[in-house]
């Protein structure tokens, strides 16, 4: 006959166990190539982001009678680990908290990751920040886990000359700051 309190006090045990698990993965650097790794800085803040890369068709710098799909700027919403709302990124590439606090950043290292069909992992640094709130102290800025918002590989040509396309992303970008 099975005893209610141990599978009560059993159940409870996993879902503290689980619960200990999903928050320590919260606090800690995530595993990167080496070349993505932050120099210095504390894990400040984790935030998925939905949106679109934006592209614009433009002749190439090297041969100007040939077409290709340009990076623009991105356009995302940036989300608490809950799935709330919390800020935007945009062109820069800036990231903008509700709390009217912003980085700058300036991309400092790629990966291709391992998606074939994503846009690059990025390390970046913070050019300039602003505010008060929880991107002003940002130092470091990886962006990872990408889904899609690769270029398109066709349909830049002459007639589509200067149009745009938004190519839908997803990232996980982890912000850094100063060590406490």
């Amino acid at each position: 006959m099975k005893n209610p309190y141990a599978t009560t006090m059993a159940g409870a045990s996993l879902a503290v166990i689980l619960a200990g698990c999903a928050a320590s993965n919260v606090a800690t650097n995530p595993l990167v190539p080496e070349n993505l790794k932050v120099p210095a800085g504390q894990l400040s803040l984790v935030s998925p982001a939905t949106g679109a890369q934006i592209y614009e068709c433009g002749t190439t710098k090297t041969e100007p009678a040939r077409f290709e799909w340009v990076f623009k700027a991105p356009e995302a919403d940036l989300f608490d680990l809950s799935g709330k709302k919390i800020g935007k990124h945009y062109a820069g590439p800036t990231w903008e908290s509700n709390d009217g606090s912003k980085v700058v950043g300036e991309v400092k290292a790629r990966d291709d990751g391992p998606a074939a069909t994503a846009i690059p992992w990025l390390m970046l640094s913070a050019k300039a920040t602003s505010g008060n709130g929880v991107f002003s102290r940002t130092q470091g800025i990886q962006r990872l886990y990408t889904v899609g918002g690769k270029a398109p590989a066709t349909g830049c040509n002459r007639a589509q000359l200067g149009k745009e396309a938004r190519v839908a992303y997803k990232a996980t970008y982890y912000f850094y700051g100063p060590k406490p």
